[in-house]
């Protein structure tokens, strides 16, 4: 269902506003490239900062662009059980073919709580859901154990993402949940590992703006091709590591503006790249073939 390159899209600005006519050109261009999913209004397309009205714009032009020739998994989370319903249901009316559903943060919920959470997002939709489990974000993290229970409650909670670089948790995902749920990656560095432990894809950010690159490498993993993965991987290594040397999605707004894809606005409390952060930028663009030296 959900595999391979997955970009969590940015969210283009110009003059505070979304630049739709550069959000649809990069959608089209993320699907030419090769790209085999899309996610939209994820932590990287700045959904703290978008209001709702904007948030649900995004979700319907990704649907419009996109035109149901890759899979959009559309973000709709939230740490308010209710806000994350009422953005699951806009999701399924807006044509989005699945959902990605942040473990609650900052309020902190214990395992009972997030089972109750997932629960009711998962019933106020039939679309599939893919939980995002990422601790440094949101603190708290849902155990594997609770994964099963709502697997087993809700049988269209079908897979995760997993921001955690625990490789030994990519295992024991898979040993617990089964071949047919969907683990992918959250984090473009260690996906090479999550893919060996049983992964089937990313939810990237590199990808943003290497999607041919990051396609190639998913496309290797899943045909069981590691030396082609690993070559590809130390093109982007370098560009992996200089996106998170500030939070994201700064350098990767910064490295879209470089390839002129869009500008590098952000929202506050976001702001630019330093110039040190610029350079390392600019080189591993360089290094990946990405920009010229």
């Amino acid at each position: 269902m959900f595999s391979g390159s997955i970009p969590a899209l940015i969210t283009p600005f110009r003059n505070g506003a979304i630049d739709e006519d550069a959000f649809a050109r990069l959608v089209k261009w993320q699907i030419d490239e090769g790209s085999n999913g899309l996610v939209p209004v994820g932590t990287t397309g700045e959904s703290p900062t978008v209001s709702h009205e904007e948030h649900r714009r995004v979700i319907e032009l990704t649907v419009e662009v996109a035109a149901k020739r890759v899979p959009v998994i559309a973000g709709a989370g939230s740490n308010s059980t209710r806000e994350a319903v009422q953005l699951a249901e806009f999701a399924e009316r807006a044509g989005a073919d699945g959902i990605l559903s942040i473990v609650p943060y900052y309020n902190r919920p214990n395992q009972e709580g997030q089972f109750q959470h997932f629960k009711a997002v998962a019933k106020a939709t039939s679309l599939p859901v893919i939980v995002y489990s990422v601790p440094g974000r949101t603190v708290v993290d849902i155990a594997v154990d609770t994964i099963k229970r709502l697997r087993d409650e809700c049988p269209n909670i079908v897979g995760i993402k997993d921001a955690t670089s625990d490789m030994g948790r990519a295992s024991f995902e898979r040993i617990t949940l089964g071949d047919d749920f969907v683990m992918l990656s959250g984090e473009d560095i260690t996906a090479l590992g999550y893919n060996a432990h049983g992964g089937r894809g990313c939810i990237s950010v590199t990808a943003n703006v290497a999607p041919a690159l990051c396609a190639a490498f998913q496309n290797a993993c899943l045909s069981g091709d590691y030396a082609t993965a690993l070559t590809i991987q130390d093109r982007l290594v370098p560009l992996h590591k200089a996106l998170f040397i500030e939070p994201n999605p700064a350098g990767v707004k910064y490295a879209a503006s470089r390839m002129g894809l869009c500008s590098e606005d952000l929202r506050l409390p976001m702001v630019p790249v330093t110039e040190g952060t610029r350079k390392a930028i600019d080189d591993a663009l360089v290094h990946a073939g990405l920009i010229n030296g």
